[in-house]
């Protein structure tokens, strides 16, 4: 069991924006941050993440909670499995009551990675393969390159390290065969490429065969650890440069980005086998850097960057795209000596959206009257997916490039696009009282004031957050109801006990007034029952307008 003193210590380390950032993109918006909710299909952004109250909160589903809750939820895991997670992206050692789980969940890796950098010297195969490709010793140190041997000696390593085979399973470096009722090394007889997080810590491998296996390259399964849509191969190494140069190149290999690094394209980084997804675009929105797709400019590669280019464009960001023709790639021009090449390709990247109508148009026979108007329906829905601005400026791009084969520029109809960016606000169908609010808000930000508002005021006052002051006075701050309230920068609570008086004051007076008619005109009860509550309304009244603040009773 995870001790509770460890538990505080992991929370006070976390911010809730650096970890819901880590999963979606966020925005900024006033003081908050706001998303398309991560939880349920919506597409005006109702997600808030308030970096002061350190909660996040979906005006639309009604999740909410702290870093831990959106980890829970997102990742599907429970309490313990979701610190455990948090603890090992923030390279946080974790304490248990039993002695026995008191090891990092990455130490097998972290092991299992030295034991493979040791090994590298010896395999002449390996050492032959680097040095063939021009990768230096110094980069083989750098990037912590190692070798994976035979099966059965990683499982005898791990098993004299003292590491539960199931430990070993469950971070990806042992698989098991059910069929055969065996468990296995995932990486045998490869080249390994330690795979970090964005804070360092080893949470998987990439392998490269040298003994002709059919897979060339092979990488670590997805585990709680590794998230191959989330993480970026070198951006541990590569993040002090991205910010100092504000730019990002992002390849398609591990030797890519190595080769790169030893040219001092120290800002290289590579997706892991797979194409870039929206789950990349937090790590690479931070410190907002141009970013710079260096593809192969084969039929995949090709059309990796095509979507790549939809993805950053529409999602904002500036930078372009370099295809390497010739089944060259950027390992091959670092080992050829063509280094200011390099750095000329990468600053005259084509921008994303010309790149992007540049490939639609290469798509069709504009000779055909017909395909071109297909093309251009490509190319209409395409700038659909920008801003306002941009369809206007790149419409007119459009239609150059088409402009020769008789296309006009007022052909190009865009159509209205309305984006709804104001920021969340409560549910459209429910009643709300600004008064109201700013009280529970009130109650939630300064519960030292709880005791005096106690005294003179009950929920049942209320007309429309009875139960929202009710969830705040009984300390139920994870309520959904409170969730809102809290990140709502809309409402503004109270912050001295002269303010809350005075308020008081005001919504008291009217309160009894209002009591004072309704038993005005009251038919269901006696006359000395009338003439008791009025003279008990119309006494309170009296006060509150002298200044006094009157006790509340039933």
């Amino acid at each position: 069991m995870i001790s509770n003193d460890s538990i505080e210590a992991l929370k006070a380390r976390l911010d809730i924006v650096d970890v819901v950032g880590s999963y979606i993109e966020l925005k900024k918006a006033g003081g908050n941050f706001k998303a398309p909710c991560p939880f349920h299909d919506e597409k005006s952004p109702s997600f808030v993440v308030s970096p002061q109250k350190q909660i996040f909160h979906c005006f639309g589903c009604g999740a909410g909670g702290d870093a831990i809750k959106f980890v829970m939820e997102y990742e599907k895991l429970n309490y313990p499995e979701a610190i455990e997670k948090l603890a090992a992206n923030y390279n946080f050692t974790l304490t248990y009551t039993d002695n026995k789980h008191n090891k990092p969940r990455t130490q097998v890796i972290e092991k299992l990675n030295e034991w493979y950098q040791s090994l590298l010297p010896h395999n002449q195969t390996a050492t032959n393969y680097l040095r063939e490709r021009g990768i230096y010793e110094s980069s083989i140190e750098k990037f912590g390159i190692g070798y994976a041997p035979a099966s059965h000696e990683t499982i005898n390593f791990i098993k004299s390290q003292q590491f539960p085979i199931k430990e070993a399973i469950d971070v990806g470096v042992v698989g098991y065969d059910p069929a055969r009722k065996q468990t296995y090394a995932r990486f045998i007889e490869r080249i390994t490429f330690p795979i970090h997080s964005a804070n360092g810590t080893v949470v998987g491998f990439g392998g490269r065969t040298i003994t002709g296996h059919q897979a060339k390259y092979v990488n670590s399964p997805e585990t709680p650890l590794f998230n191959k849509s989330r993480l970026l191969y070198a951006y541990n190494l590569a993040k002090q440069a991205v910010h100092k140069k504000q730019e990002i190149i992002i390849t398609e290999g591990y030797l890519d980005v190595i080769m790169l690094h030893q040219a001092g394209f120290d800002n290289a980084v590579a997706t892991l086998g797979t194409a870039l997804t929206q789950e990349h675009l937090p790590l690479l929105r931070k410190g907002s850097p141009r970013v710079v797709m260096a593809y192969d400019g084969d039929k995949a590669g090709r059309a990796a960057a095509l979507k790549a280019s939809k993805l950053l464009s529409a999602s904002g960001f500036n930078g372009g795209v370099v295809v390497f023709e010739g089944g060259l790639d950027p390992a091959d021009m670092v080992k050829e000596g063509r280094v200011e090449e390099l750095g000329n390709m990468f600053r005259s990247a084509k921008p994303f959206i010309e790149f992007v109508l540049d490939e639609i148009l290469s798509l069709y026979n504009l000779r055909d009257p017909k395909a071109k108007e297909e093309c251009m329906q490509e190319g209409v829905a395409y700038l659909k997916t920008l801003s306002p601005l941009l369809q206007e400026e790149y419409k007119t791009y459009l239609a150059s490039r088409l402009g020769g084969l008789g296309v006009s520029p007022s052909l190009i109809r865009l159509g209205n696009q309305q984006q709804q960016q104001n920021a969340p606000q409560m549910q459209q169908n429910r009643y709300r009282d600004a008064w109201e609010l700013t009280l529970v808000k009130t109650v939630l930000e300064h519960p030292e004031f709880i005791d005096h508002i106690l005294d003179v005021i009950d929920p049942s006052l209320l007309q429309f957050h009875a139960r929202e002051l009710s969830l705040a006075l009984a300390g139920k701050f994870d309520a959904p109801e409170l969730m809102e309230i809290l990140v709502d920068e809309s409402i503004i609570a109270l912050k001295t006990q002269e303010e809350l008086d005075a308020e008081l004051n005001t919504f008291l007076t009217r309160y009894y007034e209002r009591e004072l008619k309704k038993v005005n005109f009251a038919t269901n009860i006696s006359f000395e029952e009338k003439a008791f509550y009025i003279r008990k309304f119309r006494d309170k009244i009296a006060k509150l307008k002298r200044g006094e603040l009157v006790a509340f009773d039933n």
